[in-house]
């Protein structure tokens, strides 16, 4: 997980989009007014709390990557969106290299109310590229695209709608499995944050503090409740000594 200063933090001037695990650069807005050096110092004071956390986290995510894959890159990659007007968002992707990025805004970073919570936002997008999740993504959006379009091919449409129903249905088939693949982030993320010596109990409260996206038919999340049973059952194994190796997927 290169970063500069002691853990070589990288701080670049992009916007995080989430778009199935995809970062999406947005241009800056011209002329925009310097921050206040009050500003500055709090967002300087958020880096390094980034910085102290990244460094307990970072062997224990490359040694869990390394324990549960064969032949994935494992080098991780932390970047940090040095602007202080973006929300709060954190994503996972990978670079063209396929090296794993684990990218977080300033924001979210401020808006953590302890370590723990920091911590457990970094294993949760840790826990992504451990499990495949944008490879499992993608290929659930071909079936989905396959699928609608020859339905929609058999009942004669025409080429513009055909094309129409693939990019429906590659949009539905992302999300077929979004809320599974989300709780098998926060089962590993919580096994990761357990390990490095943080609490996932204390991290993961920082579910309770979004927005509920309830229980959506074809949702991208699941509901908060839900999220936070997961990590509280993943903790009654680890505490019970079941060990990480062997816990099972949600």
């Amino acid at each position: 997980m290169p970063i500069t200063r002691p853990l070589r933090l990288i701080l670049l001037p992009f916007l995080v989009a989430l778009a199935g695990c995809v970062a999406t650069p947005v241009a800056q807005v011209p002329n925009a007014p310097p921050p206040s050096p009050e500003i500055t110092a709090r967002a300087e004071q958020a880096v390094d709390r980034l910085v102290a956390v990244a460094q307990r986290m970072e062997p224990q995510i490359e040694a869990e990557c390394r324990a549960r894959t064969t032949g994935r890159n494992c080098d991780y990659l932390l970047v940090v969106d040095d602007r202080l007007d973006e929300p709060p968002n954190a994503f996972q992707t990978t670079d063209r290299a396929g090296r794993p990025v684990i990218g977080v805004t300033l924001a979210l970073v401020g808006e953590v109310r302890n370590a723990d919570e920091l911590a457990f936002v970094i294993g949760h997008e840790a826990a992504h590229h451990i499990a495949d999740h944008i490879a499992s993504r993608q290929r659930d959006a071909v079936i989905g695209a396959v699928f609608l379009g020859r339905a929609a091919q058999a009942q004669g449409a025409d080429a513009h709608t055909i094309q129409q129903a693939r990019q429906l249905g590659a949009e539905l088939g992302s999300r077929i499995y979004s809320k599974d693949y989300e709780l098998e982030a926060d089962r590993l993320g919580t096994i990761i944050t357990w390990d490095a010596g943080y609490d996932p109990l204390k991290g993961a409260a920082f579910f309770m503090r979004l927005p509920d996206p309830g229980d959506r038919v074809l949702g991208t999340h699941p509901p908060n409740a839900l999220r936070i049973d997961v990590v509280r059952d993943t903790v009654a194994e680890l505490r019970r000594g079941a060990g990480a190796g062997n816990l099972a997927r949600p």
